[in-house]
């Protein structure tokens, strides 16, 4: 049995044409060292280690994709880092799109040697439409290069295989647990950091000197209206404050799906989820995002209520889940009570922006503006394009178009709304809203079918969180946000979820075996 400590290590393998490429990357590598150094230029020295980096990556991955599965979940979150550290650099931008084929690439060797089981996307057709419809959209004649189209389908659909990946990952609820563990890790790190950046501020864990792309996004304050306080938006890891607030969202529905089902089904594994559901309640209260605050706190009920309505009964299990509510409650409240004893001025500006923009009874209160009428009237806007009915071409106004326009000298585009269903409007026409409101309704409809199916077990908590999250990815945040789905952070995140949930429909089945085969073994 695989455990996490168990990942095999960095190898070569025993085929002569890994052994010889070793040979000439170990031979050029030195080589380039060996200039750079007599010629002080740090930048090449740097190359040459990312070439003995990425041939390590490539041979371990090819050896066994499941470590490089691992490795793509934890690069998706660390990339930033690096990124701004190393200047925005383009190279460290694309490095998971290239571990992301690397892993396809071991996947796919594999389940050619038949060593994979295989799987058929319940939503494959809506999925397939909507794709070769996007193809088409690439060669739209309004646009001006047709590499805003390739960087359309990288963004839409690079992560889709994250889904049979996963599901083949799944074999057993020890694979499951074990992954989900290492991302509350992974959880623990990221948002530890950002709850600290938030008290200490944007010197800490950004460079002296911010790139002229990332400078303004890794700075942002916001203000509260009346009272004047100002509070830094934390961006931990990454590039953007945007960006970490997606990294909450998403790590909350983890935490509370994964706790749950810890819960109801083994005792191991329980401290690190508390831990993780504290740590990401506070980094969010910190975050001074609204939309954080929001959208966690919307998830919070409908999880509760959700936990509440699958819980099983007849077990008396739900019984647990209350006590596990009230100590998640608890949790949170002194978690708070730290916060305002310990940095009482840090937390109460969050306290003041929230409290001052998001009640009703403010004077200042942008409750409704921010969430019914700006989202509507930016959804409008797309309609004031002439080419409305059939868009301007795929990637025209995807998240990075601007990286298109520098490196490939391409004519910017200028255009695009603030609102996700707004922007497939001006992109791909009113057609390309409607499929995709196919794709997520057909999405929607079969994860829904599974959460119904494992209402009554323990396994219930984490299908219904994954559900929910899908649900929020693809059609409110779509609506109200700009590019929620381009982000790859939730893409990819959305797509790799999916495919567990399908897989934790099988775990019943499994289970009842187990113990009919323990019952005939004692008998």
């Amino acid at each position: 049995m695989r455990t996490l400590g168990a990942i095999p290590s960095l190898r070569s393998s025993r085929s002569p044409f890994i052994a010889l490429l070793w040979l000439v990357v170990v031979i050029l590598a030195a080589y380039k060292s060996a200039q750079a150094i007599l010629s002080s230029d740090i930048t090449s020295l740097a190359a040459a280690l990312l070439i003995v980096v990425v041939t390590a990556v490539f041979v371990a991955v090819m050896n066994e994709w499941r470590r490089g599965f691992y490795l793509l979940v934890a690069w998706i979150l660390f990339e930033d880092l690096f990124r701004k550290f190393l200047g925005n650099n383009m190279a460290i931008y694309f490095a998971k799109d290239v571990l992301a084929l690397i892993l396809y690439l071991a996947f796919y060797k594999t389940r050619v040697a038949k060593q994979v089981e295989k799987f058929s996307i319940p939503f494959r057709l809506p999925l397939i439409v909507f794709f070769w419809f996007c193809i088409l959209q690439a060669f739209n004649p309004a646009s001006s290069s047709i590499f805003y189209g390739v960087l359309g389908l990288k963004v839409n659909f690079l992560y889709v295989p994250l889904f049979y990946v996963a599901y083949v990952f799944a074999e057993s609820e020890e694979d499951l647990r074990r992954f989900f563990s290492f991302c509350c890790f992974l959880v623990i790190i990221v948002a530890g950091l950002g709850l600290a950046q938030s008290i200490i501020g944007p010197t800490f864990l950004n460079p002296q000197t911010l790139q002229d792309d990332i400078r303004e996004l890794s700075t942002l304050y916001r203000a509260a209206p009346i009272s004047g306080l100002i509070a830094y938006r934390p961006t931990s890891v990454f590039v953007s404050a945007g960006r970490f607030q997606d990294f909450l969202i998403v790590a909350w529905v983890i935490s509370l799906g994964f706790g749950g089902y810890l819960l109801l089904r083994t005792r191991r594994g329980r401290t690190l989820v508390s831990i993780t559901i504290g740590l990401v309640a506070a980094a969010s209260l910190m975050s001074a995002s609204r939309g954080v605050f929001m959208w966690n706190l919307g998830i919070t009920l409908v999880v509760i209520a959700g936990f509440l309505w699958g819980a099983p009964w007849r077990q008396r299990e739900a019984i647990r889940v209350l006590r596990t509510i009230q100590r998640t409650s608890l949790l949170i409240g002194v978690g708070v009570i730290a916060l305002v004893t310990i940095f009482p001025e840090a937390l109460g500006s969050r306290i003041a922006i929230y409290s001052e923009t998001l009640l009703p009874n403010s004077p200042v209160s942008e409750l409704v503006k921010r969430t019914q009428t700006y989202p509507v009237m930016q959804f409008k806007y797309a309609f004031d394009y002439a080419r409305w009915p059939y868009g301007y071409g795929l990637g025209t106004c995807t998240l990075g178009a601007q990286y298109v326009a520098r490196i490939m000298h391409a004519t910017p585009m200028n255009i695009g709304v603030e609102s996700g269903f707004g922007n497939l409007v001006v992109e791909l026409g009113i057609v390309g809203l409607v499929l995709w409101i196919v794709l997520a309704a057909s999405i929607v409809l079969s994860t829904s079918k599974i959460v119904i199916e494992l209402r009554g077990t323990p396994w219930f908590p984490l299908a219904f969180a994954i559900c929910l999250y899908a649900i929020l990815l693809f059609f409110p945040m779509m609506f109200v946000g700009a590019s929620a789905y381009q982000d790859f952070l939730l893409n990819s995140f959305v797509w790799l979820l999916l495919g567990f949930l399908y897989r934790l429909r099988q775990y019943p089945k499994a289970f009842q075996m187990a113990q009919a085969q323990a019952a005939s073994g004692a008998v």
